[in-house]
């Protein structure tokens, strides 16, 4: 498995002054990313789907637990195959975390929202990953402030977890989802640019982004249905 690589000290192929030209080494890790990215959604929407016809019930801030615990997990073996078994895991379990949240809008409002929401996650991470490829621009600039504002969107939602307050939930979903489609440009760019070499840490960003994605759009979905 492909060893990670800081930005500065990537390769790069060159076709004119400005034009970055895709190596073998990001096409592969692109490759191998999409694949595994794809096969990890189809794995969890199995999983949400378990967890609905069960009713499982919604886990707060317990599914936090494991979820750390999976994540740490890929991290350490993110170099052998077990990382491929982890991922694997960790996006089960993040499906089965999402049943309940999709009954209860079900419950609700129907099919409308939830398709609406799958639809706009579809959109918004194909057309951000055709432009970063398209642009090949860098993104790497980026780094700081997306980490710094998904700290400060992180410990928001566990604080609103306890107020309960409707203006700040809305905010959160809106930090959330403007942070998370950053998020897809900077990893995507760092394929492009030699950044990242490992397949299995960059399918599981980009999964997690797309599920804050998902789960921002039905959340600010649904209250425009209220």
């Amino acid at each position: 498995m492909e060893e990670r690589r800081p930005l500065h000290a990537a390769a790069r192929t060159t076709s004119a002054p400005g034009t970055t030209t895709l190596d073998a080494d990001a096409a592969r890790v692109l490759r191998n990313t999409y694949t595994l990215l794809a096969m990890t959604v189809a794995f969890s929407a199995v999983t949400a789907s378990i967890s609905m016809a069960i009713n499982m019930p919604f886990m707060g801030l317990w599914m936090l637990l494991p979820y750390f615990g999976f994540l740490y997990a890929v991290h350490k073996t993110q170099n052998s195959v077990w990382g491929i078994v982890w991922t694997f895991a960790l996006t089960g379990f993040m499906g089965l975390t999402i049943g309940p949240i999709l009954n209860a809008y079900l419950a609700m409002g129907g099919m409308e929202p939830v398709l609406m929401a799958l639809g706009g996650t579809a959109v918004i991470f194909f057309g951000l990953s055709a432009y970063t490829l398209v642009s090949k621009r860098d993104f790497s600039f980026m780094s700081g402030f997306l980490f710094v504002g998904i700290l400060v969107a992180f410990i928001a939602a566990i604080a609103n977890y306890f107020l309960q307050i409707s203006g700040l939930a809305m905010t959160v979903s809106v930090m959330f989802l403007f942070l998370a489609s950053g998020v897809i440009m900077w990893q995507t760019s760092a394929i492009v640019h030699g950044g990242e070499r490992n397949y299995v840490i960059a399918t599981i960003t980009l999964y997690v982004m797309l599920y804050n994605i998902f789960l921002s759009l039905l959340h600010l979905i649904g209250i425009g249905d209220d």
